[in-house]
């Protein structure tokens, strides 16, 4: 039901197609118990908070990049991507620096001679 406001008529809160009434939009990015656990993470080991999963996990991949988007993503994951390549390079087993740079960089569509380059320059 709608009611009249201050400033004309109030409309009910948009639920998208499918979406049930009840459901609130952010509890599917909420832990099942305790306070909400954002889709983050921190070196060395750069696993998600929230899932467990290598960061950045499924969950963040899956967030719509356009254009404008990737325009705000580059200097931020830039950043993170030098910190990721100082701490997961020299592990055990762990990944190449080409494959730190594909893996954080995953919205931009880069070969891998790009994704060298990239990696020679953030080292």
């Amino acid at each position: 039901m709608t009611s009249a406001g201050p400033n004309g008529p109030r409309h009910p809160p948009y639920r998208g197609p499918g979406r049930s009434a009840a459901v609130v939009p952010e509890s599917r990015w909420r832990s099942r118990c305790g306070p909400p656990v954002a889709h983050t993470a921190d070196g060395p080991l750069w696993t998600c908070d929230a899932c467990g999963r290598e960061w950045p996990c499924p969950a963040l991949r899956a967030t719509p990049t356009d254009a404008a988007r990737r325009a705000t993503l580059i200097p931020e994951f830039s950043r993170i991507t030098r910190r990721a390549i100082r701490d997961l390079r020299g592990q055990p087993g762990g990944p190449d620096p080409v494959a730190i740079v594909r893996r954080f960089l995953w919205f931009l569509p880069l070969t891998d001679e790009e994704a060298r380059a990239v990696a020679l320059r953030l080292r």
